[in-house]
């Protein structure tokens, strides 16, 4: 008998009805994925998601009526943190990038994106938890030099939570990086919960901006 490879569902949350039919059309139409929903707003994606109607994936937008991204995002995160969400936009700065990262955001992705990119950043939201590209990687960097004299208070880390966020900058997935660690994916599991709480952090993008801002890792 076949086994039935159970396909990644994703919801569709934008405001401009063609682009959102294009996108959930060109989303089901990649190997593995299918579209659960579409929603004009934030209200509706809480509406849905409320009635158990849950996706993997939340392609979210940042700027909507009613309930915007950033409302979103941290509604989704703070009830739901098992869902990922993928922030839109047709604006790239850094702070709309930055803001939606903290928010809870797995990555950031422009309107203007590739077919090959979009399915790039959806694999690696699932498979590592996080999307960033070379131009994210540059707009964050940008925002947080911008911010160089801000003082932060100091925060006390371990040399394995030191080693930890290093690896956690790279393409490895949590799997990898216990393995590389010597430790179970559990223990992996800890680290990642202890940074989120001492960093004041919600995503492994959190966490990648805070080692880059601390010069924790090499870029």
């Amino acid at each position: 008998m076949a086994v039935t490879t159970k396909k990644i569902q994703v919801a569709v949350a934008d405001d401009h009805v063609l682009l959102r039919r294009a996108l959930a059309k060109l989303i089901a139409s990649f190997d593995g994925y299918s579209v659960l929903f579409e929603a004009d707003n934030g209200k509706e994606v809480k509406a849905k998601i409320s009635q158990h109607i849950i996706p993997d994936i939340v392609l979210l937008d940042v700027n909507m009526p009613d309930m915007d991204g950033f409302e979103t995002a941290r509604w989704i995160y703070t009830t739901h943190p098992q869902v990922k969400i993928l922030a839109l936009s047709m604006f790239s700065d850094e702070n709309t990038i930055i803001k939606m990262l903290r928010f809870g955001a797995k990555g950031f992705v422009l309107k203007s994106v590739d077919p090959e990119k979009l399915k790039e950043a959806l694999d690696s939201v699932m498979e590592k938890d996080f999307y960033l590209s070379d131009f994210i990687s540059e707009k964050i960097l940008s925002g947080l030099h911008k911010n160089v004299d801000i003082q932060e208070e100091a925060v006390s880390l371990t040399a394995k939570e030191k080693e930890f966020l290093k690896l956690v900058c790279s393409e490895m997935t949590y799997k990898d990086i216990a393995e590389k660690m010597f430790v179970s994916h559990r223990t992996v599991d800890d680290y990642r919960n202890s940074l989120f709480e001492k960093l004041k952090v919600r995503s492994r993008v959190g966490l990648v901006m805070y080692a880059i801002k601390h010069h924790l890792v090499e870029l």
